[in-house]
């Protein structure tokens, strides 16, 4: 899929579990576990927003596409 998912990034710059970003969101670990390993096949702006607002970040911190066949962005 052309569109990744960054989360993994802004949760090692702020130093937080997975389990504190689900908690602090309001959604379950395995939710954001799909979310963050790309095998979402879509996100609620209210989610990204407070994934955002949590993270103290902007969407394309979280989200970037990448063409298809391209390795390592």
């Amino acid at each position: 899929m052309p569109i990744v998912v960054d989360i993994d990034v802004m949760l090692a710059r702020r130093k937080m579990s997975v389990g504190e970003l689900a908690d602090r969101v309001g959604i379950t670990p395995a939710n954001l576990a799909v979310l963050k390993n790309g095998r979402a096949r879509a996100v609620r702006f209210a989610t990204l927003a407070a994934l955002c607002e949590v993270l103290a970040c902007q969407p394309g911190d979280l989200l970037r596409w990448e063409a298809e066949g391209v390795a390592g962005g």
